[in-house]
C-alpha cells in the first residue's frame, strides 16, 4: 500500500480523533484509503493493547532520556544522509521506518508486520532514490503525528485550504495544557526508544527547527546539528517532495503544488527560528554544517561535528561511514532548474541568510 501512508499505523481511537475534526473528501480513492486506514488502525490498536499488557510495568520504571541528538533544518537540505550515515555510529540508536509508523506497539509488533512491510514498502523513497526499509532510519514526526494530539503533518492529510499546508496558520507547538500532553508523549515515544536499544538516540525531524527551546525543556542535554544547502536546490526540490507526499495522503481538497513564494517564505521563517533560538544554547551543544561539504568529505564533515559536540568518534563509526559510501556510490541527486525570476526572489528573500552559509 503506497497511499495514506503517513496515517496508516495510527490507533482507531485517535483516527477518530482526526476524522472528527477534520474535513473528509467522499471521492473513490479516499473511501478506498479509508478503508485501509481502519482496518490498519484495527490491528494498531489490538498490538497497543497486547504491548501496554506486557511492557506497561517495565516502561513506568525506564528512564526518559535526556540526551538526544537532533538534526534539524528544511526539508531537502541533506538531513537524511546525515541521520543515515550518524545511526552507523555503534553509540547511537535511530528511529526506525518501522518504529515511527506503529509506535505504539513496535516493542511486541515487529515480527507480524514484517512480512507485510516487505510487500508494500517501496525500494526508495517516492520523491528521490533514498533507500526505504522498515529497520532504516526514518523522521520521528510520523510517530508525533500519530502519538500526540498535534503536527502540522494533519495540515497536509486534512487540508485546511488549496494552499501550502505549512501556512495554514498552524503552530508547531500546541498551547496550555495541550503543551504538556504533548511533551508527555513524545518523551514516552522516547523513553521506548532507549529501552528497546538503550544508546543515544539520533533524532531527524525538520519540523523540531520550531521546537528548539522546548526540546531543551523536555531533554536537557541534547544536542542539535543543523544542516543547510544552497536554496537553489532546496526550494524546488521541497515542492516537488510535498506535491507527491500531498497526492498520496491527502483525504480532502483538491492537491495543488505548494506556492513557490510560500516554499521560500517557509524556509526564511525556519532559519530565523533556528538563527534566534541557538543563541539561547550553550557551547557543546549546537553546530552547524553545510550538505555541499558533507557531501564532498562525509568523514571530516563528521569528525568536525564530533568535536564540536564533544562526542566519541570511533574507528568503528569511521569503518562504517566507508562501507555506506562504497555501497551508495551511484546513488543520484534529483535535478532542478530555477528560472531567472525565481532566483532573483529566493535572493531578495534570503540574502542574510546566504551570506551566513556563504552561498552565491
Amino acid at each position: 500500500m503506497r497511499d495514506s501512508y503517513l496515517t496508516a499505523g495510527i490507533r482507531l481511537d485517535q483516527l477518530f480523533r482526526l476524522l472528527k475534526r477534520n474535513k473528509l473528501s467522499f471521492t473513490a480513492k479516499n473511501i478506498f484509503r479509508l478503508a485501509f486506514l481502519i482496518q490498519s488502525a484495527g490491528w494498531s490498536s489490538f498490538f497497543s493493547w497486547v504491548e501496554k499488557a506486557r511492557y506497561s510495568k517495565a516502561l513506568h520504571n525506564a528512564p526518559v532520556p535526556d540526551d538526544p541528538i537532533f538534526i534539524i533544518g528544511h526539508w531537502r537540505t541533506g538531513s537524511t544522509l546525515l541521520h543515515q550515515l550518524m545511526s552507523l555510529d555503534p553509540q547511537l540508536s535511530a528511529p526506525t521506518l518501522f518504529q515511527v509508523a506503529v509506535p505504539d506497539s513496535f516493542l511486541v509488533s515487529h515480527p507480524y508486520y514484517r512480512p507485510i512491510f516487505k510487500q508494500v514498502i517501496s525500494e526508495h523513497r517516492p520523491m528521490d532514490q533514498v533507500k526505504i526499509g522498515m529497520d532504516e532510519p526514518q523522521e520521528d514526526e510520523y510517530a508525533i503525528y500519530r502519538l500526540t494530539s498535534y503536527s502540522p503533518l494533519e495540515n497536509l492529510v486534512f487540508a485546511k485550504s488549496g494552499s501550502y499546508f505549512l501556512n495554514h496558520g498552524t503552530p508547531f507547538l500546541p498551547s496550555g495544557d495541550k503543551l504538556e500532553e504533548w511533551k508527555n508523549d513524545v518523551k514516552a515515544f522516547y523513553r521506548k526508544l532507549h529501552f528497546k536499544t538503550k544508546k543515544r538516540i539520533i533524532s531527524k525531524n525538520p519540523f523540531n527547527s520550531y521546537r528548539i527551546k522546548t526540546l531543551c525543556e523536555m531533554f536537557p542535554r541534547s544536542k542539535f546539528i543543523h544542516i543547510v544547502r544552497h536554496p537553489d536546490d532546496v526550494i524546488p526540490s521541497t515542492i516537488y517532495m510535498w506535491d507527491i507526499v500531498q497526492q498520496q495522503n491527502r483525504l480532502n481538497f483538491p492537491v495543488n503544488r505548494p506556492d513557490f513564494n510560500e516554499t521560500v517564505g517557509v524556509l526564511e521563517s525556519l532559519l530565523t527560528a533556528i538563527e534566534t533560538d541557538r543563541m539561547q544554547l550553550q557551547p557543546g551543544h549546537f553546530v552547524e554544517i553545510r550538505f555541499e561539504d558533507l557531501e564532498k568529505n562525509p568523514v571530516d564533515v563528521l569528525k568536525k561535528i564530533y568535536q564540536l559536540l564533544n562526542l566519541q568518534f570511533t574507528d568503528k563509526f569511521e569503518e562504517n561511514i566507508k562501507d555506506f559510501l562504497r555501497e551508495t556510490i551511484n546513488f543520484r541527486k534529483n535535478e532542478f532548474s530555477l528560472t531567472p525570476g525565481e532566483k532573483s526572489y529566493i535572493r531578495e528573500k534570503l540574502i542574510l541568510h546566504m551570506k551566513n552559509h556563504e552561498y552565491q
